[in-house]
């Protein structure tokens, strides 16, 4: 008989399993059971909560998701200048946990299998779609919106490639360093359109 209140506990076990078991394998090929052996359930208890490693992979990707809006929400909630609310986004997108090797593995992994699942590649979208916005938003107000978009753009993709190169192992980019590139290139660019930046 199932314990009364253990399915939230044992569901986040099991994403928090994926993350850590994508991340170790580099790639999607890691099992229910490899999974479940992480989280310390059966294998069978797995299939009952998620019906597929696919709808696990999901849930997973969700809650990272999920995780870095929240951070997202609590750091533009602190921050006062639209230039602020740009470095609290930066910030978040480089913190520690999200730049941990598992995760960013994990991501790249995602990445890959986006190319054949359309529900990954929705959720990726999304992200794609929140971190734009969430920076075009702030831009708008420091400058006129057709610079304002191509910035966005371009700090998005710095945030996205700096997390490729995080990635490699081999050329790894620490988190400061990382920031450090990411606001250079969002005041140089707000220069160029007249904007004083401190």
């Amino acid at each position: 008989m199932p314990k009364v209140g253990m399915e939230p506990v044992r569901r986040k076990a099991l994403v928090d399993a994926t993350l850590r078991a994508v991340g170790d394998h580099g790639s999607l090929t890691v099992t229910m059971s490899e999974i479940a052996r992480h989280a310390g359930v059966s294998p069978a208890l797995a299939h009952h909560y998620f019906g597929s490693k696919e709808q696990l992979v999901i849930e997973t990707i969700r809650s990272l998701l999920r995780t870095l809006r929240e951070d997202a929400v609590a750091a533009l909630n602190e921050a006062a200048t639209p230039r602020e609310k740009l470095s609290a986004l930066i910030r978040v997108n480089f913190q520690a946990h999200q730049f941990a090797p598992e995760t960013v593995a994990a991501w790249l992994a995602f990445y890959t299998e986006a190319q054949r699942s359309e529900a990954v590649r929705r959720l990726l979208v999304v992200y794609a779609r929140r971190l734009n916005s969430n920076l075009l938003s702030n831009l708008k107000r420091l400058c006129p919106a057709q610079e304002a978009s191509a910035i966005a753009d371009g700090a998005a993709a710095m945030i996205d490639g700096l997390y490729l190169r995080q990635g490699l192992r081999s050329a790894p980019v620490s988190i400061e360093s990382s920031i450090a590139l990411t606001e250079s290139y969002v005041d140089a660019q707000l220069r160029a359109c007249g904007v004083e930046v401190g």
